[in-house]
């Protein structure tokens, strides 16, 4: 029998593998469709990022397509980000590790991966796993115990975090007051195991961020936070999401970044769509990082670009080199 490769040997033939793929396969950064000012800087890429206030991440959502088709496969996210971004830490989605979640040996060995490699493991996105809010006590209960397993999985992956949904059917003062029980209950579970629980803006009552403040002052446990997000503000709808200007109910962006910071333990750059000069078209960076800087935030920034004009690689890159750029002037 041959002797087991070590860890490292192991981690450095994957890293192999998959730059062969990202050189002969379909995720090369294809520029075709960028404006001449984006090619330039997509070619250039930014430097200086050692030099910022924040961190960089890079969210799993930004490659969702990829991972949906099996372009990609979401147990090399860790060498992707490294590999093909130059981002050392990563923040997951749960819908990709769905019959995954239980197998404790997976997350062990994700979490050592990433390790050999300098890459951090950040936080597990969750979503579909019921509604916190739930007015109903029986369904409420069972949504919280849905959680659970990710709080396990955030744990044996070195996490800091998961993130969750704020949503329930109701009036406001009742899916708040639903809200800080199910978060209270989910939030001493994970207590135990020293994970955070995070509540993004991700539409209807989330998307208030004065309504998101209330909750987690009344549930006011050390480990519940925010993960504020640039982009989904839109009070009306589920998921939130403001980048093609149809929601009719839409909370300040500006403002609610600006509420949420005092309990962040991450951020999330939303990005859409850039000009031929690099900047996001919907969202002005220069004036959230501001906001973010002014909070005394100095954790992570996870890119998360959702737009469909730039391939997921190149929107990658040019959110990337919006935050250098926009964060070396503050």
């Amino acid at each position: 029998m041959k002797p087991e490769p070590s860890r490292r040997k192991f981690i450095k033939n994957s890293i192999q593998g998959f730059s062969s793929l990202c050189l002969s396969g379909p995720m090369l950064i294809d520029t075709s469709m960028v404006a001449t000012g984006i090619k330039k800087r997509l070619a250039n890429d930014v430097k200086g990022s050692e030099e910022l206030f924040f961190r960089i991440s890079l969210a799993q959502w930004s490659l969702h397509r990829s991972f949906n088709d099996k372009t990609l496969k979401a147990e090399e996210f860790p060498v992707i980000a490294a590999k093909q971004f130059g981002i050392n830490a990563v923040e997951y989605v749960n819908s990709f590790y769905v019959n995954l979640v239980d197998n404790s040996s997976f997350w062990n060995a994700l979490r050592v991966r990433a390790s050999d490699i300098d890459v951090n493991n950040l936080i597990i996105m969750v979503d579909d796993e019921g509604d916190l809010a739930n007015p109903e006590d029986a369904k409420r209960n069972k949504a919280v115990e849905n959680h659970y397993k990710w709080v396990d999985a955030a744990e044996l992956s070195g996490c800091h975090s998961i993130r969750v949904n704020a949503f329930g059917e109701g009036t406001r003062e009742h899916v708040g007051n639903a809200m800080v029980e199910g978060l209270g209950m989910l939030a001493e579970y994970a207590q135990k195991a020293g994970i955070n629980v995070l509540i993004e803006n991700h539409g209807l009552y989330s998307s208030d961020a004065k309504w998101v403040v209330d909750v987690l002052n009344r549930v006011g446990m050390v480990n519940c936070g925010t993960l504020p997000d640039f982009g989904n503000f839109c009070t009306a709808r589920k998921w939130g999401s403001t980048q093609d200007g149809t929601c009719p109910e839409v909370y300040d962006r500006y403002l609610g970044v600006r509420e949420m910071m005092p309990y962040a333990r991450g951020v999330s750059a939303k990005s859409y769509r850039f000009d031929n000069t690099g900047q996001e078209t919907t969202i002005d960076y220069g004036r959230m990082l501001r906001i973010v800087k002014d909070a005394g935030f100095e954790g992570y920034i996870g890119i998360e670009y959702e737009g469909s004009a730039l391939s997921e690689p190149d929107g990658i890159l040019a959110t990337k080199n919006l935050l250098i750029s926009e964060g070396q002037k503050i």
